[in-house]
């Protein structure tokens, strides 16, 4: 069996539930060492052995991505366990809704800093490791490419109401990807985006689920109203939400080699819905 991304290593930020797991998963079946994250120590290693006994290797980071000091700890995670970083996944993240009149200081801070300041902390972590491994290619006459994926939302394209902050955060992605395409070029690393609209994850499960994320202290309410569901459904060409398979795989067309000459790149995965 091809597997195409043989002998490289990732990290995948949230990638013990949702999205994310099926990011962790479906590189770890096209090759990959994957490095699995998430606040939650059950879960990530629940994913952690899901992947071994696939055939697959992992190792676990738990922790917060917004904490001072996880960055560095995430990627050197990687050097230690497979000797080195090859792509990078920022998808760690969760909405925390209200109109702008209702949105508190916290919950503007909060979703700007797991959004958009802990992607760039992780990329600004990383980038030593990245440069260092471009200039070793290079005296080994070597052409690698090497991969980072950052997770946005339609939100940050069309705006979305009672999403001031996290649309914001997420059109900050836009911006974060479109520079250090420009800034890495020179590693050969590749750095695009794809923005998500509604994937079938608990985030979008009916309100009476009763489902939350525990953030600090605080246990935030997540799911939508299901007539709200149901109107946001219709709106959508496909007929349907996106599943979590579907998603892992747009993230994928950016981590393999068919996209070595693609950067700074923006790719919707919302089944042709505008919000």
């Amino acid at each position: 069996m091809s597997t195409p991304l043989a002998g490289r290593a990732a990290i995948v930020s949230g990638s013990s539930r949702g999205i994310g797991r099926g990011v962790a998963e479906r590189l770890a079946a096209e090759g990959a060492a994957v490095v699995v994250n998430g606040m939650d120590k059950r879960a990530v290693d629940d994913t952690v052995a899901a992947i071994a006994a696939a055939g697959g290797a992992a190792a676990a980071c738990v922790g917060d991505v917004t904490a001072d000091g996880f960055a560095e700890h995430f990627v050197q995670t990687a050097v230690r366990e497979f000797g080195g970083l090859d792509i990078v996944v920022n998808n760690a993240g969760f909405p925390w809704d209200n109109v702008i009149q209702k949105t508190t200081d916290e919950q503007w801070d909060t979703v700007l800093d797991t959004h958009l300041k802990a992607p760039f902390r992780i990329l600004r972590a990383a980038q030593p490791v990245l440069r260092d491994q471009a200039r070793a290619d290079e005296e080994k006459g070597r052409r690698v490419h090497r991969k980072v994926v950052n997770v946005s939302s339609i939100a940050g394209v069309f705006g979305n109401v009672g999403q001031a902050g996290y649309a914001s955060a997420k059109a900050g992605v836009f911006g974060l990807t479109k520079t250090l395409a420009k800034e890495w070029g020179r590693y050969r690393v590749n750095v695009n985006s794809v923005a998500f609209g509604l994937i079938d994850t608990r985030l979008i499960r009916a309100v009476g689920d009763n489902e939350t994320i525990t953030v600090g202290s605080r246990e935030i309410p997540i799911g939508i109203n299901e007539d709200v569901l149901e109107r946001i459904r219709a709106t959508v060409p496909l007929g349907r939400f996106g599943t979590v398979a579907e998603a892992a795989g747009s993230i994928y067309l950016f981590c393999g080699p068919d996209s070595d000459y693609v950067t700074g790149e923006v790719l919707t995965c919302g089944g042709g819905v505008t919000i």
